[in-house]
């Protein structure tokens, strides 16, 4: 603390191009731009769970650049259904605000996460450079052209449906979540906090 911040406007020249975070369709593939890591620098995590505010959180400019192009790209490529950063609250909760944010139409997903990093850092990190994007699986090899002509790394982490999220480590479950559950949790995080003063 104190935290610079940087407001901008842009103009979308295209509003049928436009991007929400939700996910939009069954069976669609979801796939990370930008890759996970083992820094829970800075995050809410750290904060609310641990009561810390520590490490030292940087960003790598040339790869934000890079991962925003790709993005931007298969966007206006007309082959990406929801785009949404991973910033506050990190993976777990990018993932969870995809399912839920559209509350007409909610849609789960089950995700299949390899590798050997913390499940704390993988899920709740807010390292920068990771968008998570959702396409029809017939968009996949489109999308992953641009990722390589980028020179980006990405993960398909898994797909779209049902009504839970689904999160899985190494093969052990780390979240199974109803949606109404997180739904709820979700709207009325405002009023709860209000309550509470």
């Amino acid at each position: 603390d104190p935290t610079p911040m940087v407001g901008m406007v842009g103009v979308i020249k295209d509003v049928d191009k436009c991007c929400t975070q939700n996910f939009k369709n069954e069976r669609d593939v979801i796939v990370l731009l930008g890759e996970n890591s083992n820094d829970l620098s800075g995050s809410e995590y750290l904060y609310v769970i641990h009561k810390l505010k520590k490490g030292d959180p940087h960003i790598d400019l040339a790869m934000e650049k890079k991962v925003q192009h790709t993005c931007l790209d298969a966007i206006e490529s007309g082959i990406v259904a929801s785009a949404h950063d991973c910033s506050e609250g990190g993976l777990a909760i990018a993932l969870a605000e995809s399912c839920i944010s559209k509350s007409d139409k909610m849609l789960g997903a089950t995700i299949k996460l390899e590798g050997d990093l913390r499940k704390d850092s993988v899920l709740f990190g807010e390292k920068p450079s990771r968008i998570l994007v959702s396409v029809k699986t017939g968009n996949l090899n489109h999308l992953e052209e641009l990722a390589k002509k980028h020179s980006i790394p990405y993960s398909v982490l898994g797909t779209v449906g049902g009504k839970d999220l689904s999160i899985d480590i190494a093969g052990s479950k780390a979240i199974n979540l109803p949606l109404k559950e997180l739904s709820a949790t979700w709207r009325n995080a405002i009023p709860r906090r209000l309550e509470k003063r």
